[in-house]
């Protein structure tokens, strides 16, 4: 439904835009015609033309933008404020990020086509906007249109946050590992790199994931990461059998309390 949606539109903008540039393809014929001398008037029609053209890609781009969005609804539903986002429902919340995590922009689509996902990034990062550290805040609920699903997570750990159960685990990622097409991990990357700024190599990172009800249909995901603290070990360095490995119990443990310590959960009351 979404993709046909998509399609439609865009051969709509393309027409309207070719139609624009035709048009104006005409108009130099036409001048070149006239009493004026033929390398002035194309002068003066091409950067018509550029000015025209330049125009006619900024309008349809926010077009096509507004047009999607407008017809799937899909305008980010949380406000953010510095580095503190409130959710009115599922879940009511108030998430509190350091005062130095940069809100870098949010992202909504129905993460392959059967769920409704919000996700939220901010970043701590240097000059030459290389990231050292990345929260991501993600709201997910699967679409009515799927009523059989659910979700299943089966890791052993938990954490009680704030009074609410989360499902902890860790990972540790090459940053260059292709993500799956229209994963919310493809997402996040395609919107720090929209924004200008750069993955370190390799991070480290924990998912704490929260169920809203028994049903499991709706969830509350906050993924912290950060920078290798050596830039020279890789993911696989630190996995079982890698040439560090014997040092990634100390960093778990302190990546943990580093995210406990440093996100902070307030439950409201559902508007």
């Amino acid at each position: 439904m979404f993709g046909t949606r998509r399609r439609q539109v865009r051969e709509f903008l393309r027409e309207s835009f070719c139609a624009k540039v035709s048009a104006h393809s005409r108009l130099a014929d036409i001048g070149a015609t006239g009493n004026e001398p033929r390398h002035q008037n194309n002068i003066r029609m091409t950067s018509s033309l550029r000015r025209t053209i330049v125009t006619a890609v900024v309008f349809l781009t926010i077009t096509l933008v507004a047009t999607i969005l407008a017809e799937n609804g899909l305008t980010p539903d949380r406000t953010v404020n510095g580095s503190t986002i409130v959710s009115s429902h599922d879940p009511a919340i108030r998430i509190e990020l350091p005062p130095s995590a940069h809100y870098i922009g949010a992202d909504r689509w129905p993460l392959y086509d059967i769920a409704d996902c919000e996700l939220h990034a901010f970043v701590e990062a240097d000059n030459d906007k290389n990231i050292h550290r990345l929260y991501w805040v993600q709201f997910e609920a699967y679409l009515p249109s799927k009523p059989d699903l659910h979700h299943t997570y089966d890791s052993p750990r938990h954490a009680t946050i704030a009074g609410l159960d989360f499902y902890v685990d860790t990972s540790v990622v090459d940053s260059a590992d292709e993500s799956r097409k229209g994963s919310d991990r493809e997402h996040i990357h395609a919107l720090i790199h929209s924004r200008g700024y750069k993955l370190p190599v390799s991070m480290m990172s924990v998912r704490l994931v929260h169920l809203l009800d028994q049903e499991k249909r709706k969830e509350l995901m906050i993924i912290y990461s950060e920078e290798l603290p050596n830039k020279e070990w890789r993911a696989a360095d630190l996995k079982p059998g890698g040439k560090v490995h014997d040092q990634w119990v100390g960093l778990e443990a302190g990546l943990i309390e580093r995210a406990n310590s440093q996100i902070k959960l307030e439950p409201r009351a559902e508007h």
